[in-house]
């Protein structure tokens, strides 16, 4: 775990083209009061210590995951990232998702103006402006990329074979209540299937906001601050943490999921409700959690988040184990070794779902855009 810094937000957010090392735990932490700009220089220029940075290993063949003794699921990752060279789509995505970060970063101690797409579902002028950011960005470096944000929808040419799907402030509910667990969460699709991921999470909480990235591309491994990070080894489920969500609609799939909650409450050691997904992911990404899932997300909410966790060595599937894609209706994703233990109660469940004629087919791609699904 990279170690805490308490600094003031009275300062513009400013991030290093540099990762920032997590310092090894034998290290001693300190609490060190900075700016803004200081914060965000490289961790060991900073601090006077030299790591190596780790090296991105860029392959573009996907393949079975690799789990012993465990059922092999295919993997959602792109095969191929096409023309684009791995290294630059991870650079942009990483340079938008921190583009996001410092206007959100900007308005996080600051009065919030709200308004409503639902009855509790709330966005946010930084929500809109965040995603405003980002997309400059994009389209700076790639012009003629097609582009799905949750705030402005498609933008762009749709026979591209490239789909930016841009969450510029997941958790808004959590941003606007000041409650730590929200990120800013961009990542790029090849023909349907992501090629490259970036999520910025904001940890800490008032007065003490800090940020930490995660990073991936498809057959090149996870990162967090520029660290390598793999889910956890936990292969029993009383032994576990798990996270799951809840959407705005208190519909079948909101109850059907309450059942599974208390369900996993009683035989797990607990289940979390955070209440930002992108941020949910990258927990198991990192091994301090298990497995999450969740009905109802869209494409902006997963395109990031299933790949960082399956290069940190998870899997993904929907909830009824079938394969999944970020167009589906459901998510389920786990370190692995977990994975057939939890769709044992999670899949029936989803089937009986289905069985109503709850609609579980895919909920949006745009059309003309061309997929490998």
């Amino acid at each position: 775990m990279g170690r805490s810094l308490v600094f003031s937000t009275n300062f513009a957010l400013r991030f290093s083209q540099k990762p920032r090392s997590i310092l090894p735990p034998s290290l001693p932490s300190h609490s060190i009061s900075l700016n803004s700009r200081q914060q965000l220089q490289h961790g060991s220029q900073r601090f006077g210590l030299s790591f190596s940075k780790p090296t991105r290993t860029l392959c573009t063949k996907a393949v079975l995951s690799e789990i012993p003794n465990q059922k092999q699921y295919v993997k959602v990752g792109a095969q191929s990232v096409g023309p684009i060279p791995a290294s630059q789509l991870i650079e942009v995505v990483e340079k938008a998702a921190k583009t996001g970060a410092e206007v959100v970063m900007d308005a996080v101690n600051q009065p919030r103006k709200i308004t409503y797409k639902g009855l509790t579902d709330l966005v946010t002028d930084t929500d809109k402006k965040s995603e405003a950011a980002i997309l400059e960005v994009v389209k700076k470096n790639f012009g003629d990329h097609l582009i799905l944000g949750e705030e402005g929808g498609i933008i762009g040419d749709t026979s591209s074979d490239y789909l930016w799907c841009i969450d510029p402030l997941d958790g808004t509910t959590n941003f606007a209540h000041g409650y730590p667990s929200f990120a800013v969460s961009v990542g790029v699709l090849f023909r349907g299937k992501p090629a490259a991921a970036a999520v910025v999470e904001f940890v800490g909480g008032p007065m003490c906001w800090n940020t930490r990235i995660f990073s991936a591309g498809a057959g090149g491994g996870a990162f967090c601050n520029g660290q390598k990070i793999h889910v956890s080894q936990t292969d029993k489920v009383e032994r576990s943490l798990l996270v799951t969500g809840f959407g705005y609609e208190h519909d079948d799939p909101w109850a059907t999921n309450m059942e599974l909650f208390k369900e996993f409450t009683d035989v797990s050691r607990g289940v979390r409700r955070l209440g930002a997904a992108a941020v949910d992911m990258c927990h198991v990404a990192l091994g301090i959690v298990e497995a999450y899932w969740e009905y109802r997300l869209k494409p902006w909410d997963m395109a990031a988040g299933v790949l960082i966790v399956e290069e940190a060595g998870g899997v993904v599937t929907c909830m009824d184990g079938g394969i999944f894609c970020v167009f589906d209706r459901s998510v389920l994703v786990s370190n692995g070794v977990l994975h057939a233990k939890l769709l044992e109660r999670i899949a029936p469940a989803t089937e009986k779902l289905k069985s109503k004629e709850i609609n579980f087919s895919l909920w949006y791609k745009p059309e003309n855009y061309r997929t490998e699904l």
